[in-house]
């Protein structure tokens, strides 16, 4: 008993991220003098989007979820909620998006049921942003925040360093220059819920088409007051091209040098050769 609460005492658990390796892989990578190969982050890829319209907002984002040069999943969801009112696309490490945005979540509701109002855009805003600058950009989280509040429509972009930019579209992720080529060209202020959907749409399927990173399918998350439309897989990837004529090589065409035939016999499952 009397070392356990000695231990107690010595040995407080901290909260937090611990930045000991990060000194720590910046000192091998400064003094790498024998060559050995330092390991890398993976590339991330997405492609997200958002504008605001004449009532409320759009977000859309691609489906294809990389791990390197690997497409881990070709339909994942990156549009993610955060309140009734209030919705984002990530973009950067999956398990970061998904935790940040659902203790972000959690914490809206709290306080949507302390003040019996609706949330805010900024609040969920001040509330990302300060938890993203506490890690210094160690929380690999690029989000795309839209909704509808007391103060009409809103759109925010948040960097994983914590930084916050408001603008009439935004765009984020691998695939963020060719969105934001398509934003620019065919913006107007008060657009038709009709034409900003089809905007965002060929935003992100100019980053499908340009971006190793981006690919699949198209998402697209409408915000207006008082009502949500989601619209899952709205626009799908094209199928993978079949040959009419498929190549054809007749046998001799590769050359070798041995051949061995052996004759297998399977008996009570298991494999025996003759």
């Amino acid at each position: 008993a009397g070392f356990l609460a000695m231990a107690s005492v010595t040995d407080i658990p901290t909260g937090g991220f611990c930045f000991d390796l990060c000194k720590r892989n910046a000192w091998l990578e400064a003094n790498n003098s024998n060559g050995a190969i330092i390991k890398k982050a993976k590339k991330t890829g997405t492609t997200i989007a958002g504008i605001v319209f004449k009532d409320g907002i759009v977000l859309g984002a691609d489906t294809r979820a990389t791990e390197g040069p690997i497409v881990a999943d070709k339909n994942c969801n990156k549009i993610h909620y955060l309140a009734p009112n209030i919705f984002c696309g990530g973009a950067g490490t999956s398990a970061d998006c998904e935790n940040v945005t659902e203790m972000i979540s959690s914490q809206l509701t709290l306080h949507r049921l302390n003040t019996g109002r609706e949330c805010r855009v900024a609040t969920a805003i001040t509330m990302i942003s300060q938890y993203l600058f506490r890690y210094q950009g160690y929380i690999s989280t690029a989000l795309i925040v839209g909704g509808m509040d007391c103060t009409g429509p809103s759109l925010f972009s948040v960097h994983p360093h914590g930084s916050v930019d408001q603008l009439p579209f935004q765009t984020m992720g691998s695939g963020s220059l060719c969105a934001m080529a398509v934003f620019e060209n065919g913006y107007q202020d008060n657009l038709e819920q009709d034409n900003a959907v089809a905007l965002v749409r060929a935003a992100i399927t100019s980053g499908i088409e340009n971006d190793l990173g981006s690919g699949s399918n198209v998402d697209i998350t409408v915000v207006k007051a008082g009502s949500v439309e989601r619209f899952r897989n709205i626009d799908k990837s094209l199928p993978k091209y079949k040959s009419k004529k498929p190549l054809t090589y007749p046998a001799g065409t590769t050359k070798f040098f041995d051949e061995i035939v052996s004759k297998i016999e399977i008996v009570e499952g298991e494999a025996m050769e003759q």
